[in-house]
């Protein structure tokens, strides 16, 4: 067992005199199941196809690009586990100085749009004697027209961007393989217009036999923000594989279609992508930078689920992985597990067994499978639906299998949990087992805010269910004779968050005596509800108006509030309470966020409350 060829003389020692496949990406080469480029090539391999590799070329010249000479049959290109926008830059649009995705996590090693660019420089190497599909999370959430934060305008699909043949949506299993046997059967690149979970190019519509939506043209979501909202709501309620129709996007000289999304992954078939050989380590010839940072998060972690049916409202998972949830047998992940323990280098701990939602191991009911599924419904939201299953009987059986591992002495969850949906299981074996064995002093959940406008906006329950749930856990870790707290995600300048919102999250904060140490600030990234939010200033379920903080200071007020305690955000804080109309909050009373006067006194006020004061807090609370 090795790593693929990522050179022409690997590629010659193997006896290949043509790759069948090259893989382009714009991450450092990580052979390991929680990167996509790892299963996808592995994947071909199984199927007996070449596979050679080039990760993170130089893309200012073809030269890299020519590594291995024209494949066989096709160039996959990716921009890598992230879109590189979000890769390389911050909400504010500053440039990162890290990427934990490059070897020694040094930024600089990919370009701005890294898709578009690297099949810019394969055309300009081949022309159109190369085919080329791509894949990933940048082409996946930028198959149609897209509103970009970066450019401030909305973008075409990036098939047509980039140039490309064929892009393939979702994580790509099923696609690759069937694009594979149809190109090895001789089918021409563009004669396949029939893979579930692609979408491709066309001058007409002749050959569209599926029911099929025709969705505002380019030109009209670029003319209206209301008609770019409806067309967004459209294609939201087409990313499940069992009631979605095809999707037609018109443009000036063409067509782009998407086909209808791909089956979800059987048991045997997860079990089959994650049972490959897998080198589970980042390429040695990264070695001398000290390696490849991303491989640190999850050497020692195991997927055991995709998919969500949360659907929050600022996340991608729905357009990307889907609504339903694909799970792995026990006895692979047992496999995996005991895999890791063979490491040379455990220490004991698997840092995380999960997924998107780490207790999300089945179908939220019985109908997401039929064609009877919702197409609008938010199974959690804004209360959990009567016919969804609340069941965690699976996972604690399979953490109970983990846990008696030998090697093995203690086994985290990590991954998001929904506590809403916890804390709406009657059976409370899992919560009580979660907090006896899975948390390390310390469990991290999402309630993002506190104020029911806003969190109507982003798809949360409302704070009470928050608060059971916080109540609930405490008592819990106080029957088993645990000190563990909670640590709450909280997001600001959402759509719907105005400054007297962002006020009321400060004042909860105040009265929980709790300070984050970061705070979230909205992220407009594809193919999320909350990114056509920001955008148009239209909910695009509802048609209503939504009042969206767009202004960097306004931004800066708003996280500065979820940090009143700083001296550094005393100015902004003041500035906010005022605009907000909550003077009532400035003062020497104990209910007040800041004094009326900046002084040194301040500095003593403003100092965090550290961990240890947290549980103190919750204990006084009991």
């Amino acid at each position: 067992m090795d790593f693929l060829p990522v050179t022409y003389e690997e590629m010659k020692k193997r006896g290949w005199q043509q790759p069948d496949f090259v893989y382009v990406s714009g991450d450092a080469y990580i052979d390991h199941p929680s990167f996509g480029a790892a299963i996808i090539t592995r994947l071909l391999e199984s199927r007996g196809y070449s596979v050679c590799v080039i990760p993170q070329p130089d893309w200012r010249s073809t030269k890299d690009f020519m590594r291995f000479g024209r494949p066989r049959l096709a160039f996959l290109v990716s921009s890598g586990n992230i879109d590189s926008m979000v890769n390389a830059y911050s909400v504010a649009k500053k440039r990162r100085d890290k990427d934990l995705y490059s070897p020694g996590g040094e930024s600089g090693h990919r370009p701005d749009r890294a898709v578009i660019v690297y099949c810019q420089r394969i055309r300009e190497a081949y022309g159109n004697t190369a085919g080329i599909m791509i894949g990933g999370i940048e082409a996946s959430l930028r198959r149609l027209s897209h509103y970009d934060y970066w450019d401030n305008r909305v973008r075409r699909s990036i098939l047509l961007d980039s140039g490309a043949d064929i892009l393939m949506y979702g994580m790509g299993e099923h696609q690759i393989i069937e694009l594979a046997e149809a190109l090895d059967s001789g089918l021409d690149i563009h004669d396949i217009t029939f893979v579930r979970g692609t979408v491709y190019k066309s001058k007409t519509l002749e050959n569209i036999y599926e029911e099929h939506t025709v969705l505002p043209s380019y030109k009209e979501v670029c003319a209206d923000k209301a008609v770019y909202a409806e067309s967004f709501i459209k294609q939201y309620q087409n990313t499940d594989a069992i009631t979605a129709n095809v999707l037609i996007e018109p443009y000036e000289d063409c067509y782009v279609i998407q086909n209808k999304p791909s089956l979800p992954l059987t048991e045997d078939e997860f079990d089959i992508s994650y049972s490959l050989p897998y080198m589970r380590d980042y390429h040695p010839m990264y070695r001398e930078k000290g390696g490849v940072p991303a491989i640190n998060e999850v050497k020692f972690s195991i997927t055991s689920s995709r998919g969500c049916f949360g659907s929050c409202s600022f996340c991608a998972l729905a357009f990307h992985q889907g609504r339903v949830i694909q799970a792995r047998s026990h006895e692979s992940i047992i496999n995996e597990a005991k895999q890791i323990t063979s490491s040379p280098d455990f220490k004991g701990y698997i840092h995380d067994v999960g997924g998107p939602t780490a207790n999300f191991r089945q179908p939220a009911c019985e109908k997401q499978l039929t064609k009877g599924a919702c197409r609008d419904r938010q199974c959690l939201f804004p209360s959990p639906c009567k016919n969804m299953k609340i069941d965690h009987r699976d996972y604690v059986s399979l953490l109970r299998s983990l846990r008696s591992l030998p090697k093995v002495k203690k086994v985290f969850v990590r991954s998001g949990i929904r506590y809403d949906y916890l804390i709406n299981d009657r059976d409370e074996t899992f919560f009580r087992e979660l907090c006896r064995y899975h948390i390390s002093g310390q469990l991290k959940v999402a309630p993002e805010h506190v104020v029911p406008r806003v969190l109507e906006k982003m798809g949360k329950p409302g704070r009470n269910v928050y608060d059971r749930f916080v109540k609930r856990y405490y008592e819990i870790n106080r029957e088993l004779g645990m000190e563990q707290y909670l640590v709450p995600y909280l997001m600001s300048s959402h759509p719907g968050s105005d400054l007297r919102a962002a006020v009321e999250l400060a004042e909860y904060l105040r009265d929980l005596g709790y300070m984050p140490e970061q705070v979230q600030d909205f992220y407009p990234t594809p193919g999320t509800l909350s990114t056509c939010m920001f955008y148009t200033e239209l909910d695009p379920r509802t048609m209503t108006r939504v009042y969206v903080p767009k202004s960097p200071h306004e931004k800066a007020m708003q996280r500065a509030l979820i940090q009143y305690r700083l001296p550094a955000n005393y100015d902004l804080v003041n500035e906010a309470l005022h605009k907000a109309g909550r003077t009532d909050l400035i003062g020497y009373d104990k209910r007040c966020l800041i004094r009326p006067v900046k002084a040194s006194s301040e500095g003593e006020r403003s100092k965090p409350v550290r961990k240890k004061t947290i549980r103190n807090i919750h204990k006084k609370k009991r």
